[in-house]
């Protein structure tokens, strides 16, 4: 049988000539230095370099010491090289008057590159809840694209993994569960304004969770809301308006409605022992046994009161949402109707409506029943409903109805005048 010659491979000079120690050495990576131009930041890189004073302390210390940790970078086509993991220390660099620093460059592909980004950031002690929820979604969907294809790279992220979802072991590698895994990754549909609002704890996160659900345009319109209140949702507020954007009823009133609410304080259990109530009544000039016992006689009472306000006022957001929901329900209905005719209609009805509104008030509170407030109510429904800015628009449209007939009068008579001469 004839061999072919084609089938022999030949070593190089070099492999002749060189040994296992230094070809192995050749497979190691190495760190270069590399000018400070040449490194690109991470395309779409979630996390917020700023100068802040960890960066000024990182940029003394690069100033005397160098960088001590290499960066980690891969070729950019477009020239140059595409920090991966390292962006801190790159500006800190930069600061301290730098013209390179140590890097290691390695050849990784966008899901490879991705997870050793977020996985370099997310070892920071102190992150924004922007950051970490986009660090989150990133490093997700890279980690289950290459479950998709398993290769050498992918090893290293499966492991002994194998039949786990890449949710589970994500969550396992960061230390949270899966749940708050999803929940951290609702917050990228969060539009900026309300993004910034929870990095800058303005909106908690269970409440930021539940705004996620909301539209774009309300969450834009929410952001003006919360700028006319000078106020943020609480987490009921932010359920009920996830509630009514799922229903499609949340219009702008019943959002400056909710948004409006006195906030509900939280009305914690003060347990007092006799030591602590002797000493208090002693400042008040009453620290007799008797005072005392009075004092302890009516903290059962005062509890029990609190629980029936909390407990009305349960109640009463229930009939608000329920009359909310009925307005939104009927402004539906008059999209059709005639502003002019819907205005005279109201104006028709109010008279005796707020007539039966006072006398349901004064016979439930006899002869507590306060003139004054009846008239804030008024004045607060009125607000509410934008009664006075609609009045404002439906005269101008009638002022603007009569000018054109005036000018159409104007002009039949010029016309006509015209013909006869």
């Amino acid at each position: 049988m004839k061999s072919s010659a084609k089938n022999v491979k030949l070593a190089s000079v070099d492999d002749l000539f060189s040994t296992e120690e230094s070809r192995a050495d050749e497979q190691r990576e190495k760190v270069v230095e590399i000018p400070l131009t040449e490194l690109h930041p991470f395309k779409n890189h979630p996390f917020k370099v700023k100068d802040d004073e960890a960066m000024m302390d990182t940029a003394e210390s690069i100033r005397q010491y160098g960088v001590l940790v290499p960066a980690i970078a891969r070729p950019d086509p477009n020239g140059g090289y595409e920090l991966v993991a390292g962006h801190r220390r790159h500006h800190a660099s930069e600061i301290a008057g730098k013209e390179t620093m140590p890097v290691i460059v390695r050849d990784l592909d966008d899901d490879a590159a991705t997870i050793i980004m977020v996985d370099s950031n997310l070892q920071r002690e102190e992150l924004l809840p922007s950051e970490r929820a986009f660090a989150y979604k990133m490093k997700l969907e890279a980690m289950k694209r290459q479950a998709g294809r398993p290769s050498k790279e992918n090893c290293s992220q499966v492991g002994n993994d194998f039949g786990k979802k890449s949710s589970e072991i994500l969550a396992e590698q960061v230390g949270q569960s899966k749940n708050q895994i999803f929940r951290f990754i609702r917050l990228t549909e969060l539009i900026p304004p309300l993004l910034d609002m929870v990095d800058e704890k303005k909106i908690a996160l269970s409440p930021a969770y539940e705004l996620s659900f909301l539209k774009p345009e309300e969450q834009a319109q929410l952001v003006e809301t919360m700028d006319y209140e000078q106020a943020t949702p609480s987490l009921s507020q932010a359920q009920r308006l996830k509630k009514f954007s799922q229903e499609g009823k949340l219009t702008e009133e019943v959002m400056l409605a909710i948004m409006s609410e006195e906030k509900k304080g939280e009305l914690d259990r003060v347990t007092l022992t006799s030591e602590t109530l002797r000493m208090l009544l002693h400042s008040l000039e009453c620290s007799d046994d008797a005072g005392i016992a009075a004092v302890k006689k009516d903290i059962p009472t005062m509890e029990a009161t609190l629980k029936k306000l909390s407990q009305q006022e349960e109640k009463y957001t229930a009939e608000l949402n329920d009359a909310l929901r009925q307005y939104a329900d009927l402004k539906e209905q008059t999209a059709e109707f005639d502003p002019e005719e819907l205005q005279d209609a109201r104006c028709a009805l109010r008279p005796a409506m707020e007539r039966s509104a006072v006398d349901c008030v004064q016979s439930a509170y006899g002869n507590k029943y306060d003139p004054l407030m009846m008239y804030d109510s008024k004045r607060d429904v009125a607000n509410l409903l934008h009664e006075e800015a609609e009045e404002r628009s439906i005269r101008e449209r009638l002022r603007q109805k009569q000018q054109q007939k005036t000018k159409q009068k104007q002009d039949k008579k010029k016309s006509r005048d015209s013909w006869e001469r």
